[in-house]
């Protein structure tokens, strides 16, 4: 079966809109509910958790009724990042974990993330068998009256995900003479990550810490880390970092205030931990995103680049097939399975905090460690049920362009799983090459789009 419903990442769309209605959050719960809940009489738990967004309101209300009015006990933990509710669903032995958040997106849109009982996200299997119960609708597989499940709220939430980024740290390492500006985005961390950094002995810089339920990734953050590179400047720090709204995700800035991506922090971690004898399965896992440099730069250290379709989802399936335990994408996905079963930005933050503090050198000597390759990504928006991919001019295009890149480059060419967007990347040895691919592909989907 199919998945129709569910995403790269969960479920997403515009608040108060299918899929994201009170509605489907419901059906949803019960759906998810019955299939997390065995035969046994023992009580069944959910974790949830949320980001800073106005409809999260909305949203938490209608999953708490479906969950209980399928018998399974609730806690709730209020804003939170989402690895910290993949964490608490393993610590607190539940059933299942739930985030609502829409991540990197605009405060209108929201989602609904799930975490099975090991805090991995779901299989594509069990999406499709989730997606199948709903189908028979809110009203099948309901508890009887005395088996309806019980809410509560767990208090300590947000000091439990602190000490458990806090151990993550090198031990008996400190922050101390260390001014580091950290942007949360006004989203889910917006508490926790300036305490973490505060409470290792670090001067901090605070930005995007005042959440009103709109401003969420609005003009700060991982995706728009304009902001942040002006406040390293100002403020003469030693480093920025950049959350997304579930701060799942981590942008860093050096002291110059340019930006470092996610493959510069996979290959910074990759050199440390390899060196440290830390390093598994030979390698680093990402996606077909990576940039050609990454790959050539680990190739230098003795170490592979596997390759996995997008989505950091696709990067945790392999590494737990393949024993490695470093993998991420470009757009700030860092996951460290000896930590954590999900990209985790405050986690990858102190890895990288932790070589700068052992080596001495500043951000932009320690954590800029290779060349990039020529690579360009551009997004066309598209409008309601348009397929601009399944046109043929669109796909004639794509087939030309690609071989006219041959083994010099590589083209990928994408919906979004999680936004109404094409995702065009080009990359190769010759700027002038990749900047022609891109737009001569953008220009045929703009075409199928009108």
């Amino acid at each position: 079966m199919t998945r129709k419903l569910f995403g790269t990442d969960g479920i997403r769309g515009r608040s108060n809109t299918e899929p994201m209605t009170a509605a489907t959050a419901l059906t949803v719960a019960v759906a998810a509910g019955r299939h997390f809940s065995t035969a046994d009489k023992r009580r069944h738990l959910v974790v949830i958790g949320k980001d800073t967004r106005l409809s999260g309101y909305m949203l938490e209300p209608a999953l708490v009724a479906g969950f209980t009015s399928v018998g399974m006990d609730v806690v709730t933990v209020g804003p939170l990042p989402t690895p910290a509710i993949a964490m608490l669903t393993r610590s607190l032995r539940a059933d299942l974990g739930v985030m609502i958040s829409a991540s990197h997106n605009p405060f209108d849109d929201n989602g609904i993330k799930l975490f099975g009982p090991d805090g991995y996200k779901l299989s594509d299997e069990v999406e499709a068998e989730i997606e199948r119960r709903i189908e028979e609708g809110p009203a099948a597989g309901l508890s009887a009256p005395e088996r309806l499940g019980r809410v509560q709220r767990l208090e300590d939430a947000r000091g439990r995900y602190i000490e458990f980024v806090k151990a993550s740290f090198p031990r008996g390492r400190r922050l101390d003479g260390l001014k580091v500006a950290i942007d949360c985005a006004n989203g889910a961390a917006y508490k926790v990550a300036p305490t973490v950094l505060w409470e290792l002995g670090a001067t901090v810089v605070p930005i995007g810490v005042a959440p009103d339920g709109f401003n969420i990734n609005r003009d700060c953050g991982a995706v728009h880390p304009g902001t942040l590179q002006s406040q390293v400047v100002a403020h003469g720090a030693d480093i920025g970092l950049a959350l997304d709204g579930d701060a799942d995700r981590l942008i860093v800035v050096d002291e110059k205030g340019q930006v470092i991506d996610g493959d510069q922090i996979l290959a910074v971690i990759a050199g440390s931990w390899s060196k440290e004898g830390r390093l598994k399965g030979g390698g680093v896992v990402s996606t077909l995103m990576s940039n050609f440099g990454l790959e050539r730069h680990l190739k230098g250290l003795g170490l592979e680049l596997v390759r996995t379709q997008v989505g950091d989802r696709y990067v945790v399936e392999h590494m737990r097939f393949a024993g490695h335990n470093l993998g991420g994408e470009q757009s700030g996905h860092v996951v460290m399975t000896d930590y954590a079963t999900t990209g985790d930005g405050l986690v990858a933050a102190l890895q990288v905090l932790a070589v700068l503090t052992q080596n001495g050198k500043t951000a932009s000597e320690a954590l800029r460690v290779f060349q990039p390759a020529p690579q360009i990504l551009k997004n066309i928006r598209f409008a309601g049920k348009a397929q601009p991919l399944e046109a043929d001019a669109v796909k004639q295009t794509i087939r030309a362009v690609e071989a006219r890149l041959g083994a010099r480059g590589r083209l990928v060419v994408r919906k979004s799983g999680t936004e109404p967007l094409i995702r065009v990347m080009a990359q190769g040895e010759d700027e002038g090459e990749v900047n022609a691919a891109v737009a001569e592909v953008c220009s045929a989907v703009e075409r199928a789009c009108a």
